[in-house]
């Protein structure tokens, strides 16, 4: 077992060999059961300290929570829920790739608009409750997407929608 923590530690091998060769031996390998047995040891602390400790437990829940809603933007892209049979690996990736596309370029709205607010927000307070709510909450909401409707890229309707402003952007993290 030391032999195998000082191998990584000294960077004679990487962990991932030496995994993937503890890996073909048997379970029974006296370093792979000492392994084992660290894992439970530390798990189980985790466990005690997650059982005593409320912070943690509320910590936990809304970083969940955010991987939650983060899952129900994915749902609610995929043409709701629809099964798209597709005949090639090619396009699931590519079926995948523009789920993700989209759902960044949703990600990417919220926070260009929320930018926006930041920076035309005269009231330091205000400023400071956006930030809070941003950091408390999830920047992943999609209510105001229509995500089933038509839509126009003509050159007209591509123009700055809400007079984002490249140089207040800057002037305001000067000043931030």
């Amino acid at each position: 077992m030391l032999r195998f923590v000082v191998s990584i530690k000294l960077r004679v091998a990487t962990a991932s060999d030496l995994f993937r060769r503890l890996n073909s031996y048997s379970r029974q390998h006296a370093v792979y059961q000492g392994l084992k047995a660290f894992g439970q040891i530390i798990k189980s602390l985790f466990i005690l300290r997650y059982i005593d400790d409320v912070e943690m437990r509320q910590a936990s829940e809304k970083v969940l929570n955010k991987v939650e809603n983060s899952n129900k933007l994915t749902k609610a892209i995929d043409i709701g829920n629809a099964r798209i049979e597709m005949e090639t690996l090619e396009e699931v990736k590519m079926a995948e790739a523009c789920g993700r596309l989209v759902k960044n370029a949703v990600i990417c709205w919220n926070y260009t608009y929320v930018t926006n607010l930041l920076i035309n927000e005269p009231s330091r307070e205000r400023r400071r409750a956006i930030l809070e709510a941003v950091r408390d909450g999830s920047i992943v909401a999609w209510r105001h997407v229509n995500l089933l409707g038509e839509y126009d890229f003509s050159d007209e309707k591509l123009k700055d929608s809400i007079g984002f402003d490249v140089d207040k952007i800057v002037e305001y993290a000067e000043t931030a």
